[in-house]
């Protein structure tokens, strides 16, 4: 029997199976708001199989965004127009979720193939950006952010909790706050971009502040029953590797004490001079070290959009589940062709009963 088409239960969220589409920004928003693009997307993703759906990392305000395409939902309104995405996805049998983050001093940019750089700030796009300190990013992101105020963090602290609340009311079934990627969260826990000397700054215990209280806060008004998770960056390969890993650890640790059920397990991208090793199914070991350490499920992406590799990461459990992202977007019915490599019998049956029926019958 297939490891990676085993069930999977978290709180109340039933998986048919271990794979899930992890958050990809399509950057093709509008001011905030969702379209038909989206729509089409996310069926697409949830009828190719998959278990869970996460939404691309959705602003819970404006100058949170990355983009100007990137997707928000930051009022009602915004929020509202997930409800038809929201829909589709659990019609064809997948569980819905969301991302929601704050991308800190990487906001304000232009979308990829548009640059992939901060917009000018003489452009009317442009917005002013935020951080834990007044410390540019660098390389193509070179905009000195504003430093925060104590008011500032708790204001952002609040935007999470409403967006949390709104993705609540709208049906999502499972959150998912960014910490990593070098975003706001990632951003306050990283030595590389916060030399904050209050009580958010310095020390590991301080730097995890801002996180651990989002946390708390979010998971104060999210339901006790559905799955709240994180990804985090636990790892920078900036050559002290170890002791990161150890403070990540730790906190992932208070993360789960704080009532997070699930970490996805990812890199920090709080520098770029990293020498990240990519490679196929790179972050399983790093993943299965946090899961056995933390007493955590986990999950994690790059790489493991080969079939053997999502299954052996299961198997040897490296992770809890898959996530399958680039290999999803060629193919929005991996999990069918995952099925049929691996074995399973009546692999068809991986997708929603109208194709089955086809598949099987003729």
């Amino acid at each position: 029997m297939s490891a990676l088409f085993q069930p999977f239960k978290l709180k109340n969220a039933s998986l048919r199976n271990r794979i899930a589409v992890p958050p990809m920004c399509q950057y093709m928003a509008v001011d905030g708001l969702v379209n038909d693009w989206h729509l089409a997307h996310y069926t697409s993703m949830a009828r190719g199989g998959a278990a869970l759906v996460i939404v691309e990392a959705t602003g819970v305000a404006p100058e949170g965004r990355i983009t100007p395409g990137c997707t928000g939902i930051w009022n009602d309104d915004l929020a509202q127009a997930f409800v038809p995405i929201v829909q589709a996805i659990k019609s064809a049998g997948a569980v819905p979720g969301i991302q929601i983050g704050h991308a800190g001093r990487k906001a304000s940019s232009n979308r990829p193939w548009e640059g992939d750089d901060h917009i000018a700030e003489d452009d009317a796009r442009s917005w002013q950006t935020i951080a834990p300190s007044a410390i540019a990013f660098g390389a193509n992101l070179p905009r000195q952010p504003r430093e925060m105020t104590l008011d500032d963090i708790a204001r952002v602290r609040q935007e999470f909790v409403d967006a949390a609340v709104r993705a609540r009311e709208v049906g999502f079934e499972w959150l998912e706050l960014h910490f990593a990627h070098g975003y706001l969260a990632q951003s306050f826990f990283s030595a590389h971009s916060n030399q904050r000397t209050d009580i958010y700054g310095g020390s590991v215990e301080n730097r995890s502040r801002f996180l651990l209280e989002t946390l708390k806060a979010v998971r104060e008004v999210w339901p006790e029953d559905l799955p709240l998770t994180v990804r985090f960056g636990v790892i920078e390969y900036d050559g002290r590797d170890e002791q990161t890993l150890l403070e990540s650890i730790a906190l992932v640790g208070q993360f789960k004490a704080a009532g997070m059920d699930m970490i996805s397990v990812s890199i920090g991208f709080s520098t770029p001079t990293a020498s990240i090793p990519w490679g196929p199914a790179f972050m399983g070991p790093v993943s299965e070290r946090v899961r056995r350490e933390a007493g955590v499920p986990v999950s994690s992406a790059w790489g493991f959009g080969v079939p053997a590799l999502a299954e052996q990461a299961v198997k040897s459990e490296q992770l809890d589940l898959v996530m399958v992202g680039k290999a999803h977007l060629a193919n929005p019915h991996w999990a069918y062709f995952a099925a049929k490599e691996l074995g399973v019998a009546r692999a068809s049956w991986t997708l929603p009963a109208p194709y089955a029926h086809w598949l099987e019958r003729y």
